[in-house]
């Protein structure tokens, strides 16, 4: 399988990295001539466009920044796919707009999945971020060699949309860990605790969360650098919020966290990075919230 990359950021660069290592062919395109370098690098061939990677594989895959920028690269490649071609959608679109994307790639005889994941860049550097796909099964059993290249937990979720919910499930939870992380962490601080071993406590006890291991260690640090800013943060607390709606579930801890969110974006700008609603409490309280030895970025 011959396969094209779209979007080359934080994510799509690893992933499609991870595709090369594990022998696949791999067309790769990107708006920033800077990751060519890289691509090339690691055996893959540089296209001068999307329409150049479309016309010269078998599955385009897209890992974009929005809903907006996904459906307009979509309109510039579908013409010139092959009928039996296939769409891989990496990035986070609502259940409607996946669906609606699909029905009109379908218009040109190319079939779609959804493939949202999670886990962080450092996991997605490792090849082990987890990989949440959606659509037909023929299709996932097609594609499952290189999803099994580029994440280490592969869960076909059913059919094409419900990729979309349990990712925008996973991000809502993250960000409610994220926001009660910064509150522990500032309750040890103000309690006279010692913070690099309150931060061990809480990973060795019933308290402890993936995001206080990973992005709690990045707020101790100061950096705060996830590579995932605040706009996606709200962009995905907004996703679950319609759900919410559509599916009669209050969402009261999602809902507090969503006006964190629009609070750290008025106060640091929607490029800040999400873990700096900490640093909304650290300002607030005039007590900052560091500890010797942790990382600035994840590996």
């Amino acid at each position: 399988m011959h396969y094209g990359f779209i979007g080359l950021g934080n994510l799509g660069g690893h992933l499609a990295a991870s595709l090369r290592r594990a022998g696949f062919e791999v067309t790769a395109f990107d708006l920033d001539a800077s990751h060519r370098v890289r691509m090339e690098n690691c055996g893959a061939t540089w296209a001068d466009s999307g329409v150049a990677v479309a016309r010269a594989v078998d599955a385009v895959i897209t890992c974009l920044p929005s809903p907006k920028v996904s459906e307009a690269v979509l309109e510039e490649i579908l013409p010139e796919m092959e009928a039996g071609n296939h769409w891989i959608e990496m990035s986070t679109l609502s259940r409607d707009e996946m669906r609606r994307l699909a029905d009109r790639a379908a218009e040109f005889g190319v079939r779609a999945m959804e493939l949202p994941v999670t886990g962080g860049v450092h996991l997605a550097a490792q090849g082990k971020i987890t990989m949440l796909a959606g659509g037909d099964d023929d299709l996932f059993e097609a594609h499952k060699p290189a999803l099994e290249a580029m994440g280490d937990k592969i869960f076909h979720m059913g059919p094409l949309g419900n990729a979309a919910i349990i990712k925008v499930i996973t991000n809502m939870l993250a960000f409610i860990h994220l926001k009660a992380c910064g509150e522990a962490l500032m309750l040890a601080k103000r309690g006279g605790l010692d913070l690099g071993q309150a931060w061990e406590a809480i990973r060795a006890s019933s308290g402890n969360s993936f995001v206080h291991e990973t992005e709690g260690a990045l707020i101790l640090n100061g950096s705060y650098d996830i590579a995932f800013n605040i706009d996606l943060a709200l962009k995905d607390l907004g996703f679950a919020m319609g759900f919410g709606r559509e599916f009669g579930v209050p969402l009261e801890l999602a809902g507090a966290t969503e006006q964190t969110y629009v609070a750290a974006k008025a106060a640091y700008g929607g490029e800040a990075q999400s873990p700096m609603i900490a640093k909304l409490l650290e300002d607030m309280l005039g007590t900052d919230l560091r500890a010797d030895g942790f990382p600035a970025r994840l590996e």
